[in-house]
Formats: structure tokens, sequence, C-alpha cells
């Protein structure tokens, strides 16, 4: 049991085997287990009962990371805007085994916490965790040539009727392309931009790099069909969740780390539910555009474990009776 964050208290994990190994003679002799809760309880942790905390730890891992359905029946929101946009970062937090209405959340502890932003986003300051919350909340500049790809189809699927075949899609691309080089309109990782006229074989090259994006994302789906993400004939209509279920867990992140507040984080995940029923028509359809967008940025082609790591959280959060994903409406 931990109290809400706040803003000079943090908390911090450590094994049992540290009360044998970094106790020191000038610590209390006895530790508070949920101080101030109706589970109160004082236990002795000098010597000589360290020996019983080091046989305790014998018995135990620490916090387990095995990929679990986990709610908070009290202390966090389990219906309205705030558990919506929780529930849109539900993928990552199942994976780890962590409460998904947590707002409030701790993860390994404040220093573990600090070191993952820090190596796998580069945050070390509230203003850096501001602009990567930012960053992930504007999905217009998240992914345009993906999401172009995946417009093409759609536009191709409104006029058919709803199957398009991989020929006609790759032609309708290239198409595109072609027109939009000769008018000095470029297609960029960061979006469209204006150029002068293309030459002809930097417009081929590009269109290649498109047509392989395609073929990409048609294994893909053919794999998640297989294994019951995608009904037959569906299909993925974008990849912005991607962005937006690591918004609504980057809230999360900033506020185990003190980089943001409790209010910042609550108006972020509220953001990331709005933006998300916009964008998206229900929780299977935001599922399936977050695992691909994962997939195409992490797996490289291998359904290794970026691929079935999320196929495991899918599965749970669309059956579970207790899920997030059965209990509120998408929009």
């Amino acid at each position: 049991m931990l109290p809400a964050p706040e803003t000079h208290r943090v908390f911090d994990w450590r094994e049992l085997a540290w009360f044998t190994k970094g106790w020191t003679p000038d610590f209390p002799e006895m530790i508070v287990i949920n101080p101030g809760s109706p589970c109160e309880a004082f236990l002795p942790a000098a010597s000589p009962h360290s020996h019983a905390w080091t046989q305790y730890a014998k018995h135990t891992n620490g916090p387990s990371d095995e990929a679990a359905l986990r709610t908070l029946r009290v202390g966090g929101p389990l219906r309205g805007p705030v558990a919506h946009g929780l529930a849109c970062g539900a993928h990552i937090i199942v994976h780890h085994g962590r409460p998904w209405n947590a707002l409030a959340y701790h993860g390994h502890g404040y220093r573990t916490e600090r070191r993952m932003l820090r190596k796998s986003w580069g945050i070390t300051s509230h203003s850096e965790w501001q602009v990567q919350q930012r960053a992930l909340l504007d999905t217009e500049r998240a992914d345009p040539v993906c999401e172009f790809v995946l417009g093409v189809r759609h536009a191709i699927a409104q006029d058919t009727g709803g199957h398009v075949e991989t020929g006609r899609w790759h032609e309708t691309a290239a198409r595109v392309l072609h027109r939009r080089a000769g008018s000095g309109t470029l297609l960029t990782p960061d979006g469209v931009t204006n150029t002068a006229p293309l030459p002809a074989a930097e417009t081929e090259a590009r269109i290649q790099d498109i047509q392989h994006l395609i073929g990409r994302i048609t294994r893909y789906e053919g794999r998640m069909r297989a294994d019951g993400l995608l009904r037959d004939g569906q299909y993925v209509t974008s990849v912005d969740a991607w962005y937006l279920g690591r918004a609504s867990c980057m809230a999360r992140w900033g506020l185990s780390t003190r980089f943001g507040t409790l209010p910042q984080a609550e108006a972020a995940v509220v953001e990331v539910g709005h933006r998300a029923a916009r964008r998206y028509k229900s929780w299977q359809d935001f599922s399936v555009g977050f695992v691909l967008g994962r997939c195409l940025q992490f797996d490289n082609d291998k359904f290794g474990s970026w691929y079935e790591d999320m196929v495991t959280a899918h599965r749970i959060l669309m059956a579970d009776p207790g899920s997030p994903w059965l209990n509120i409406p998408f929009r």
C-alpha cells in the first residue's frame, strides 16, 4: 500500500535481502509496513532479526512483471474520462502486470523509473518530459508515411466497399506519389513539405520504400488475422494508437519520476482518451493499431516478443471480464 504521490516524497524498491546487506547500525531498529493504514505493522529490521529477512528473500524475486490484468478497486478510477484515457495505455501496463487504472503510478520505484526514462527516452527533466508528452499526443506529426499508406487503402476501401487488392494499393500509392513529386510536394517522415519537382530516380526510390511498407503491413495483418486480433476482411486504419497508448503511459511515468504533477498527468490521459475516440471506432480497432505501430518500429518482421507480448495483452484485455475494454465504452 502506497499513498498518493507528493511533490517532495518518492518511493523506492528494495529486495528483502537489502535488510541484511544495506542496513547499518544507525538505521532504526524497526520498520513500519503500510503506516497509517488498517494493516499497519511494526517489524524488527536490525540484527539479529536481519537473518529472518534473508530467509524470506530466498522465496521472492520482487515485484512480478508477468502479464496480468490488475485493477485498483479503491483509489483508481473505474469509469469516466480519466479511466478511459488510462485504459488506452493498457497494453504496456498489463504487459508489466501493473494496475491499469493507477494514475498514481510507482512502477519499480523512483530511481528505476528515472533510469528507464533516461535510457529509453532521453528524458532527464520536467521540460524534456513535457516535450515528449506533447510529441506523443501530436499524432498528426507522429508517422505521416505510415498514415499516408493506410489512408490510401482506406480511401480505396470506401470506393470498393471493403476488400482492397494489394496490387491496386501499390498502384494507387505510386500514382499519388508521382503526382506529388511532379507538383513539388514531398512526403517525408516529418510530414508533407513543398520542394522543387523531384528527379524520377528519387521518386521511384520513394515508391519502392512505400511498397515495401505495404508489404510489411500486409504480413503483420495476415498474422494478426491468424492469431484472432483481426477478423477476415478487417484491416488496421491507423497506427496513432501506438503513440496515444504510450502517451497514456508517459503521463504515469512522469508522475512516478516527479517530472510531472498529478494534474498534468490527469489532463494528459484525458486528452489521450479524447483523441483515441476521434480516431478509432472501438477498443479492438484501437488495439490492432497499437500492435501494428509497435511492430513496425521494433519487431523487424520477426514476429518475436515485440509482437507476441502485445498479442498476450490484447487477448487478456479483450476477454477478461474485469477488463476496462469490456466495461468502459470506447466512445
